[in-house]
């Protein structure tokens, strides 16, 4: 899956790592997080001074299955397509039990937490690399590279802080921040403490970022040569041929030999399970005796297995882009998902275009919009703008318009300007960045090595071609995409883990010990593509006593910070006081954008990479 906003990225559900760029929130114009992703959808974790009650087995108080309840005061999306071309039902494809050896990562963790309470972190002046000012400070907390073997190797994840501004009576201590991925950066998020939308939180706490393992400068994972995966231009076929097809198998498989060959059986230890399990260390390290934080896109997942594993170590927990958690859905389910869900926010934006077509002059209906584009994809088939901007990269360019709203004026102008003998506004847009390949590269890397660990995929081509063939007649915008950005699962080497049942008692263990988990927030708006609303209501019944806030009629992925001032009022609220809005609460859209008058810059959130893997 892909994703974005403040937030990271799930992959389409390539929850991958271009995703940078429509992390940008509108009020900002800025991301909160470093520029890695691509989206996430995949649309796709750990802290104290004493042991952890969840390392320990502590368990949700929720029955086993979740029981029904009145959702009328929630806006119900269509129900997401059932994909059964593929193995198991809901029922076989995941078993509730322990996965194995995790009693055992229990136990690592407890230890690897007391270590780190006792040492803390050392904050100092940031290194030069992360490019974060004073009073911006960075340190590193140790985690087990194995927390089955917590005193053998172990790797350095890097942490940024801002202290609260407020009065120390007032303050409340860590707000930790993840935006999403697998493969996004944290480590701006103490930026946003100065922002206007920020401030009243930032008051009350410190601003936490991190780069979760593999990220950054924190044991970064590399699959490929960052000018490799950068190469431009490339084509992305919304129907490719037989002859395609065989190039995307061959570069998926060469891009898996280049992870192992790179990383060797480091490569097993990248999953959602370790990133909860540092999440916990990190809070440990940060001397909180319970954690509060903010995930966006795949960091409301992680954020959600760490609250199934480490219900008594949670304060407070706000999960923005919510992805779908259920078992049997992570990752190949998601993904398809997303096609879907991006299919219509292309719709969105093209007929928000038509809207405008005293503006833009690209077809009064979203079928004439959509003429245009194809026209301009066309063009560039036969000779890429700049040299470097082909159909890969207009393709990439454009799903931004699916993440983020900011978005559509600069992607309308470009089109526009581009089939009006103006290749320039295009150029800027879609080109890719050289100084950021070595990022895009290793985002892409960690989303990769994430996904296929987490959980088992096809393993036969056939399987992904006649899913992905009948999806893409109906949503081609974004499937074959989707597909080679995943498609390395397919030949992944090492065995796949079984998603945890994230809020089941049975997911972690026997009912002795309980500990509840505190009310938790969840944030969606109904339209997102990157994380359909449909996964916020599947965590929103598996998490006992959460509160659901919907931003009706918006596709925006990422809402805390954005110009929304209801959801920024409850997501205030709940941080500052610890109360939520009920059951449920809805939030009236966000103004539709209104063509700028002139170009504007387009927002400072970072390039689309320039090629996924397995694109040729």
């Amino acid at each position: 899956m892909r994703a974005a906003a403040p937030y990271g990225i799930l992959g389409p559900l390539s929850l991958s790592l271009a995703m940078s760029a429509l992390l940008a929130t509108p009020a900002t114009g800025r991301p909160l997080a470093a520029s890695t992703a691509r989206t996430a959808t995949t649309v796709t974790t750990t802290p104290s001074a004493t042991a952890p009650a969840g390392a320990a087995g502590a368990l949700l108080t929720a029955p086993a299955s979740p029981a029904p309840r009145s959702v009328s005061a929630v806006p119900v999306a269509p129900a997401a397509p059932a994909w059964s071309s593929w193995s198991g039902s809901p029922a076989s494809a995941v078993t509730a039990a322990t996965p194995p050896g995790d009693a055992v990562a229990a136990r690592g963790v407890t230890l690897a937490a007391r270590r780190a309470a006792k040492r803390g972190i050392a904050f100092r002046r940031c290194p030069r690399a992360e490019a974060l000012a004073a009073p911006i400070t960075c340190g590193k907390v140790s985690v087990p590279l194995d927390y089955a073997r917590p005193r053998g190797k172990h790797i350095s994840l890097t942490v940024s802080r801002v202290r609260a501004t407020g009065p120390k009576a007032r303050r409340q201590g860590a707000l930790v921040y993840n935006p999403g991925g697998p493969g996004a950066s944290g480590m701006a998020f103490p930026e946003y403490a100065a922002e206007g939308a920020f401030r009243r939180v930032a008051a009350a706490y410190d601003f936490v970022g991190y780069a979760p393992r593999g990220v950054g400068r924190s044991a970064p994972l590399s699959c490929q040569r960052p000018s490799a995966y950068a190469k431009a231009p490339t084509s992305s076929p919304p129907h490719p041929t037989a002859a395609f097809k065989r190039r995307l198998v061959a570069r998926a498989r060469a891009y898996v030999r280049g992870c192992v060959r790179r990383t060797g059986r480091a490569l097993a230890h990248y999953t959602t399970l370790d990133n909860a399990r540092d999440l916990e260390v990190l809070r440990a390290a940060l001397g909180q005796s319970r954690l509060t934080f903010v995930g966006a896109s795949y960091g409301t997942y992680y954020g959600a297995v760490y609250a199934t594993l480490f219900p008594g170590r949670v304060r407070r927990m706000v999960f923005d882009s919510v992805v779908n958690p259920a078992p049997w859905r992570i990752w190949y389910r998601d993904n398809l998902d997303q096609s879907v869900a991006f299919e219509r926010r292309w719709r969105d934006w093209r007929r928000w275009v038509a809207r405008h077509h005293a503006v833009y002059h690209l077809g009064t209906t979203d079928a004439r919009v959509l003429a245009s584009y194809e026209k301009a994809r066309r063009r560039l088939g036969h000779k890429p703008a700049g040299g470097v901007v082909g159909t890969a990269q207009l393709q990439s360019a454009f799903l931004r318009t699916g993440y983020n709203d900011a978005y559509w004026d600069p992607a309308a102008r470009a089109l526009a300007g581009y089939l009006h003998s103006d290749p320039e506004p295009l150029i800027a847009l879609a080109a890719p960045d050289p100084a950021q390949a070595a990022d895009d590269e290793n985002g892409n890397a960690v989303y990769t090595a994430v996904e296929c660990n987490d959980a088992p995929w096809p393993r036969t081509w056939a399987t992904w071609n006649r899913d992905n063939t009948a999806l893409a007649r109906r949503a081609p915008f974004e499937t074959w995409d989707n597909v080679a950005m995943n498609l390395p699962c397919a030949f992944w080497p090492l065995k796949p883990g079984r998603p945890l049942d994230v809020g089941h008692l049975e997911a972690v263990g026997p009912r002795t010990g309980r500990v509840a988990l505190p009310p938790v927030l969840l944030l969606s708006a109904e339209r997102d593509a990157a994380t359909p609303y449909a996964g916020a209501k599947e965590l929103w019944h598996r998490l006992p006593g959460s509160s659901l806030v919907t931003e009706r009629k918006a596709g925006t992925h990422g809402l805390w910070g954005g110009p929304n001032d209801c959801v920024n009022r409850h997501v205030d609220t709940y941080l500052l006081t610890g109360r939520t809005p009920g059951r449920s609460a809805t939030c009236a859209p966000r103004l539709e954008p209104a063509p700028l008058p002139a170009p504007a810059p387009l927002p400072e959130s970072g390039k689309q990479p320039a090629a996924m893997p397995g694109t040729p």
